[in-house]
């Protein structure tokens, strides 16, 4: 259970926290990768064509990346709400289950999408699906621990 002290919230549940910052981190870096342009699309393991693209500048690496950053942005806003960290957003507890889905479902179906993104690299499939499948893991362990409070 939180305890709270003014407006502030002591003991929030770590495991959120963890995929809120992950979350978050992985917002950053699709940023920087729009920012950067094609070394940064290149060392994320986005494939040659979206790092000539950028380099090209095409708008086509820069609006899907947006779409990533804006979505992962969210997804670390919706972890801080059911975390206790911020004001509880609609639909918390829903949109945290979703989410955590999401993750699994990448983590672990990562080979029905390599097909499409024949440029990833296997290490990249490797690296990104375990990653999906820890915050997937860190989500779905804070939900339960903060079920009664969503």
């Amino acid at each position: 259970m939180n305890k709270k002290r003014g407006s502030s919230t002591m003991n929030a549940n770590i495991y959120l926290l963890a995929a809120a910052g992950l979350c978050g981190l992985a917002a950053l870096a699709h940023l920087g990768c729009i920012v950067f342009g094609g070394d940064w699309y290149r060392f994320f393991g986005a494939g040659e064509g979206m790092a000539t693209m950028a380099e090209q500048g095409l708008w086509y690496p820069t609006i899907l990346t947006t779409g990533l950053v804006a979505i992962l942005s969210i997804w670390s806003l919706y972890a801080l709400s059911g975390a206790g960290v911020i004001t509880s957003l609609p639909f918390t507890r829903l949109a945290l289950i979703a989410i955590a889905t999401v993750f699994f479902l990448r983590g672990l179906f990562f080979f029905a999408l390599m097909p499409a993104f024949p440029e990833n690299s296997l290490q990249f499939w490797l690296i990104s699906s375990a990653i999906c499948l820890s915050i997937g893991g860190l989500i779905s362990v804070g939900v339960i621990q903060r079920w009664h409070f969503l």
